[in-house]
């Protein structure tokens, strides 16, 4: 067997590593900031945020696909494609934003709906309606970062996340409290510093991108106008993608939802297991966009093996790193829960520390399989096999996760530990679903983008 690319992967994944961390610390902060505002506040935010990430993800996952042909062009060296995607990208952008200004007369009712109480009510309509207003800069981002990640430009990508964040962290501050002479909007502020940070984002991304050596190189600024063919394939394979991550947030908020039926005690506990997993997921959702953009870039190259080398290392990677993890939940969970008891009850944290140390053990063994649900998903997604990855997560999230879940805690009034073990049986089934199609090999003459023949001019 031929030697893993591991320096070539951990290069290209490390500035994606860093931006997936700041655009964790950048939401963190906004919750501690509003949970200091008031927790009417930090209550709003979740439920609203959450419905702004269900409307904005089919668009943001269709406009972020743009990487994969990106990739499969840049591999190509179809060079002349690749600003035209980027445009289409950008397009979508403006579909999306026409769509959540559309949306923001129907969040009063919605939420009235959903029947929290009164105070709690307005701030999640208020901050529904503002990040309505930014969806379009961030749906289009996608698409400008996508022009660099797709090239294996990640540092570009992790330089403008990094701007986001402290533009977004200062203004949070500013517009939330009311500092330097502007007056104190709370929740409203929130929702602001969010829409002008994502503004901002893409735009310091077109400024990147707009260089006259990108149109030298990549048709940049003569490539603008729709282009109808490349539109519909992006949008062929584009949603599905955008619709997995759809899917997949839909079934873990359902099962977040009924397990606040088990008791407070219980949820609060599932809270924290799952923040401390988070530790988790930043690295190996840097490492699954590396090897979905050497995967790309491969395919495109009519190299399918130096892909499937690209992924065995971006497994070994993640299996090794939530190996070590996995055993430092085990054995030191106190560690990781110890920052959250920090001006809780004592007494009722006790209850919540039993049972999050018990989860942790979930965690950390359903966390090896997770490992191979991100890194052989986004090696099939590399080379476009969005609409199987779709199908088996809707399936598998009905079929295992959702229904199950609603026989044994709604119906038998079964404990938090069984719910647990069904979610951990969903990680499972998805990861052996990955690993079987990717081991299947039918991913390896899949392209997203349009067939072409080779000459001997065009193969490095």
């Amino acid at each position: 067997m031929k030697r893993l690319p591991f320096k070539e992967v951990i290069v290209l994944a490390f500035p994606l590593i860093i931006s997936t961390s700041a655009w964790t610390i950048q939401h963190f902060v906004d919750r501690m900031f509003l949970a200091w505002y008031s927790t009417q506040a930090v209550a709003a935010s979740m439920p609203a945020g959450l419905l702004n990430m269900l409307t904005t993800s089919i668009f943001v996952g269709t406009a972020v696909f743009t990487e994969t042909f990106v990739a499969q062009y840049y591999g190509a060296k179809q060079f002349d494609r690749i600003g035209s995607v980027m445009w289409q990208g950008i397009y979508i952008g403006l579909i999306g934003a026409i769509f959540h200004l559309a949306l923001i007369p129907f969040a009063a009712p919605l939420f009235h709906i959903i029947g929290h109480a009164p105070d709690v009510i307005w701030l999640e309509i208020v901050y529904y309606q503002t990040l309505c207003l930014g969806a379009g800069a961030v749906i289009a981002s996608g698409a400008v970062a996508g022009f660099f990640a797709g090239r294996g430009k990640t540092k570009q990508v992790m330089i403008a996340t990094l701007f986001q964040t402290f533009i977004n962290i200062f203004l949070d501050y500013v517009l939330i409290f009311g500092k330097f002479g502007v007056p104190a909007l709370g929740m409203k502020g929130a929702g602001l510093a969010s829409v002008i940070s994502a503004y901002c984002h893409l735009i310091f991304l077109l400024i990147l991108a707009t260089k006259q050596k990108n149109e030298r190189d990549y048709k940049i600024y003569s490539s603008w106008k729709p282009e109808k063919e490349l539109f519909k394939r992006i949008l062929r394979f584009g949603i599905p993608s955008g619709l997995q991550g759809t899917i997949d947030l839909a079934g873990f908020t359902i099962f977040l939802l009924l397990l606040g039926k088990i008791g407070t005690i219980p949820l609060a506990a599932t809270n924290i297991a799952f923040n401390i997993n988070t530790l988790a997921f930043m690295p190996m959702i840097g490492i699954g966009m590396a090897v979905s953009i050497l995967v790309g870039q491969n395919i495109g190259a009519n190299n399918p093996q130096k892909a499937q080398l690209c992924t065995w290392t971006g497994f070994v990677i993640t299996f090794s790193y939530m190996f070590i993890l996995a055993i430092l939940y085990v054995t030191i969970p106190d560690i990781f829960i110890k920052p959250f008891s920090f001006k809780a009850d004592p007494f009722e944290f006790e209850q919540i520390q039993h049972i999050a140390v018990i989860l942790l053990r979930f965690v950390a063994f359903y966390s090896l399989f997770d490992g191979m649900n991100i890194i052989f998903a986004s090696a099939l997604r590399g080379a476009g096999d969005t609409k199987f990855i779709m199908l088996a997560v809707a399936f598998l999230s009905i079929l295992v996760l959702i229904v199950p879940s609603i026989i044994f805690i709604v119906f038998l009034k079964k404990g938090i530990y069984i719910a647990w073990t069904i979610a951990t049986i969903y990680v499972i089934a998805l990861a052996l679903m990955f690993f079987l199609r990717f081991k299947q090999g039918k991913w390896k003459t899949m392209k997203v983008i349009e067939k072409r023949s080779f000459s001997s001019d065009d193969v490095s």
